[in-house]
């Protein structure tokens, strides 16, 4: 009997980036116990985002492996703003 290869492990060191071709974002949102931090990853759409919580030397490693961009106060506005309407008005619809 003859046996696959096994890929699991190809891209074990590589970043998100380099392992999807798509750039990843990182918002940071907070702080907790002066010990952590809390931000958003996202990968090739900063809308599509999963909340996570690290140690501040485990971020700055996680986003140095990664090759993340952080996204600017402004990028982080429009963002909420565009949640908020999906959440509480009518998506497409400016006022």
């Amino acid at each position: 009997m003859t046996s696959l290869p096994d890929h699991r492990n190809a891209n074990a060191g590589a970043s998100a980036a380099q392992v999807t071709g798509q750039p990843c974002f990182v918002r940071v949102t907070g702080t907790r116990d002066t010990r952590f931090i809390e931000f958003e990853f996202a990968i090739g759409d900063p809308d599509l985002a999963v909340e996570l919580v690290m140690q501040f030397h485990q971020f700055r490693e996680f986003c140095a492996r990664h090759e993340v961009r952080h996204l600017t106060t402004e990028e982080g506005a429009r963002l909420d703003y565009e949640r908020m309407k999906w959440r509480y008005g009518a998506p497409g619809i400016d006022h």
